[in-house]
């Protein structure tokens, strides 16, 4: 009876009830009309949606993202000088005047915390500008503050918009090029950030916080029922993929 409840929610995806539409408009197309471009058209976008919403598709892109990490995990218990954690977006509820940290965000700065305590670092660099009241960065720091870091131990970097920026200006921190850094950020979002940060420091050692890949769980069926969880999984994984390369194109320029 569990299995035939999680079918019937997941089945109430508005990601799935589009693709039934969808299933549904392009038959109505073939038996209405002769239009053959336009039921093509039609079946074309239902495999592409169908694809990039059901958990086998986003799980093998994200595994090619983060497979470096997943193979090689890296000890969080290693001596570090600085954490430094990446943010992930901040947005803000302005009837309750008030700014949140993306569940990204939060993640990173969890584990970056964790970290922080454990190595017996200097100072927790929290970096990221945004676009609200306060910036990303000042929020990662007042949460930290919140779960027990102290103030002088907090650095802020709130210039930089995105992974090469992050990497400039916490350059412009440190004068010492050998420090050890322990660089936080999500899996797949972390080679991009591994390879700018190292064009600067010798020593930096990456510690994932999260991961888009997970191992296949629950019915065969329901990892095949489309899902809007998983195509905003593969909206974040393409975005990285383009991110790569365009950052590997301004490298060879």
């Amino acid at each position: 009876m569990n299995e035939i409840y999680d079918v019937l929610r997941a089945l109430v995806d508005p990601i799935c009830i589009i693709f039934i539409l969808l299933v549904i408009s392009f038959f109505a197309v073939l038996r209405s009309s002769r239009k053959k471009n336009g039921a093509l058209l039609l079946l074309l976008a239902i495999v592409l949606l169908y694809g990039f919403s059901i958990g086998p598709v986003p799980n093998y892109l994200s595994r090619k993202l983060e497979k470096d990490y997943i193979q090689n995990p890296v000890s969080s218990k290693k001596p570090l000088d600085v954490v430094v954690v990446l943010s992930g977006g901040i947005y803000e509820i302005q009837a309750l005047s008030e700014t949140f940290p993306a569940p990204e965000t939060s993640a990173r700065l969890l584990a970056a915390i964790r970290v922080f305590k454990s190595s017996n670092a200097r100072y927790l660099v929290c970096s990221g500008k945004g676009d609200r009241n306060i910036s990303e960065a000042a929020l990662m720091a007042r949460m930290a503050e919140d779960l027990g870091v102290a103030k002088e131990k907090i650095r802020l970097d709130e210039k930089s918009e995105n992974t090469y920026q992050h990497a400039v200006e916490f350059d412009k921190m440190f004068a010492d090029k050998n420090i050890r850094i322990g660089l936080v950020t999500g899996a797949y979002h972390m080679k991009r950030s591994e390879i700018e940060f190292r064009k600067y420091f010798k020593n930096v050692t990456t510690l994932p916080s999260n991961y888009l890949y997970s191992s296949p769980s629950g019915t065969v069926a329901l990892r095949y029922i489309p899902q809007s969880g998983r195509l905003f999984d593969n909206t974040l994984v393409l975005k990285e993929f383009v991110g790569r390369l365009w950052y590997s194109i301004k490298s060879g320029v």
